[in-house]
């Protein structure tokens, strides 16, 4: 038979008191043990790219890449369970002894492991106290530098029919058990803990891209679009936080640790989950984790057919508001209702298009428009397509990459369109305020953006396009807040360039040229291709009276647009006040720019 050898961080698991439980109440015990693996421990081990080597009854041999990815498991684990046994007597409570260990295996041809590696694991379960998880001194080493662990150094210890004693430690779950961020190199090791973001006066959340448990990536569109009418619906709850789906997305493909996540979104709490799809059913799990300790407060699992998705996804969000503020369910509740595409397919393209427009490209925006005109032409009532249609066109024209009169027409009709078929829709304001921008109407264009804020108090680029339509109407002041309000709810948003790019068009309206041109910068170090950061950036060099960075800020714009000129910029920008048109335009020719 064939064997490999290899090193690997292998996890051993047992149920405490399997055969007490057993004998009371075997079926139930059996019931619970089923349902434990399906919801908590197979995803848990799935997530931190674990391989289940062999289960042994009311037990598991698992093998990990990585100690780090071990540990972590176990304490997901672990934590899972205290949070399964609330309320119930020691008695009828499951509980685990978790070891892990470092060593030399031997993998045989059809997965098992072998040798004494695999023994000192399972020795040192034994040994493991309940609900604790004991590292052997190998594993120990791999993740002392890596994981904040309160942990307790058990010393030399003689386990049985292993020769030599092992120095054991043990992890006490739920005491100081955080994990670091992952890093680079040995200095990162020392790399202090994020700094946590102060928390606002009312409760906060963010919720992390549900895990993909089907195998198939095709899926991931249906996690995705889970998640974003999820944060859609709890954004209209005028008193909770809720940090944007672009920072909370920033975390997909991670395994986060939750406390981490809730230091650098500054939120109290996080939901997080799986989807698992097999034919027309799904199996979508969710838990509310409260961030600073760890503590799982709400956790339930939904097994429907896709017909009744919409629902579920509502059924979801109402269930997390209950958790967080019981008494005013009742009173929110009506706000949870969100108006939905009747064809899943419409749906699908809209969630396909959105993830297109994120990547802020030529090809990919262009494909998104294709993609919301399938959705419209599959759903003519989808007035959430329609306002994104509108956005898009607008926001494609300021990049160079659609004729601006065109572009203004094509938005304004899907703008139209959006409100008529969903008024509660928040981007059908959002394209509205666009177009409106674009043409400056800034009236009109004030009164779109009111709209979906009222409608969406959390929606990140909302509260942005509210700064950007404020100070292209002469009020920078007001414009900078209403920027640091979405910076605020989604420090790590997709379109944070934007938001750069707004603050420069506050502070150029102001007449703070240096800082008009430093957030220019940092808009163009986000995204060197857009065009109208180097237009501001040169523009507020050149009134700076900064020549040498006004003439390097020229040069890349001219690289971008070949054929720019000053005359065209002061006609087609969208500044409402003829002087800030005029002093753009100056800024321009003062850089070295021609008519």
């Amino acid at each position: 038979m064939a064997e490999t050898r290899k090193i690997a961080a292998i996890l051993a698991a047992d149920v405490v008191g399997y055969s007490r439980l057993a004998g009371a109440d075997e079926d139930r015990t059996l019931a619970r043990l089923r349902a434990l693996r399906s919801d908590l421990i197979d995803p848990a081990i799935s997530v931190h790219h674990g391989r289940i080597v062999k289960r042994t009854g009311d037990g598991a041999l698992v093998e990990f890449r990585s100690v780090v990815d071990a540990v972590r498991c176990a304490i997901e684990v672990q934590n899972g369970m205290v949070e399964r046994n609330a309320g119930l007597t020691p008695q009828r409570r499951i509980e685990f002894r978790i070891s892990i260990h470092l060593g030399d295996v031997v993998e045989e041809s059809d997965g098992d492991l072998m040798g004494d590696s695999v023994n000192i694991a399972s020795r040192l379960e034994g040994i493991a106290k309940p609900g604790a998880i004991c590292l052997s001194e190998d594993a120990y080493r791999q993740v002392k530098a890596r994981l904040d662990l309160a942990i307790s150094d058990l010393g030399a210890t003689q386990l049985k029919n292993i020769a030599e004693p092992i120095r054991v430690y043990s992890l006490e779950v739920g005491v100081a058990a955080q994990t670091k961020p992952a890093t680079r190199g040995e200095s990162a090791a020392q790399e202090k803990p994020a700094e946590r973001l102060a928390l606002p006066d009312k409760p906060s959340i963010a919720v992390l891209p549900f895990q993909n448990m089907s195998g198939d990536s095709e899926q991931d569109f249906l996690c995705d679009g889970m998640v974003e009418d999820i944060i859609t619906g709890l954004a209209r709850i005028k008193w909770l936080f809720v940090i944007s789906r672009n920072s909370s997305f920033a975390y997909k493909g991670q395994s986060p640790d939750i406390r981490k996540v809730g230091r650098e979104l500054g939120v109290r709490y996080v939901l997080e989950g799986s989807v698992r799809r097999a034919g027309n059913r799904v199996r979508i799990t969710g838990q509310l984790i409260e961030a600073e300790t760890g503590s799982h407060i709400w956790a339930d699992r939904y097994d429907r057919t896709l017909d009744d998705i919409f629902a579920l996804q509502d059924e979801i969000t109402m269930s997390v508001v209950g958790c967080l503020e019981p008494q005013l369910f009742a009173a929110e509740h009506a706000r949870l209702h969100r108006k939905q595409p009747q064809n899943l397919d419409a749906w699908e393209c809209f969630i396909r298009a959105s993830f297109l427009f994120s990547q802020h490209s030529e090809e990919g925006s262009r494909a998104a428009l294709s993609m919301l005109d399938r959705a419209t032409e599959l759903d003519r009532a989808y007035g959430q397509a329609y306002g994104l249609k509108a956005f898009a066109l607008v926001w494609r024209a300021f990049q160079g990459w659609e004729e601006m009169g065109s572009a203004i027409e094509g938005a304004m009709a899907a703008a139209t369109r959006a409100i008529v078929c969903d008024s509660q829709d928040p981007w059908a304001y959002v394209g509205r305020a666009m177009v409106a921008n674009a043409a400056r109407d800034n009236s009109e264009g004030m009164n779109a953006i009111r709209q979906a804020t009222d409608l969406s108090p959390n929606f990140a680029y909302a509260h942005a396009m509210t700064g950007a339509t404020l100070a292209l109407g002469g009020r920078p002041e007001e414009a900078i807040e209403s920027i640091n309000q979405a910076v605020r709810l989604s420090p790590r948003d997709t379109f944070i360039d934007d938001f750069q790019l707004f603050y420069a068009f506050a502070h150029f309206q102001a007449q703070r040229y240096l800082e008009a041109a430093s957030f220019a910068e940092k808009a163009i170090q986000l995204r060197p291709e857009h065009p109208y950061p180097h237009i501001m950036a040169t523009a507020s060099y050149g009134l700076a009276g900064n020549d040498k960075k006004a003439a390097d800020a020229l040069a890349k714009l001219r690289a971008i647009v070949p054929g720019v000129t000053a005359s065209n910029v002061e006609k087609t920008t969208p500044y409402a006040l003829a002087e800030d048109r005029a002093r753009l335009s100056q800024g321009l020719r003062k850089a070295g720019l021609s008519e």
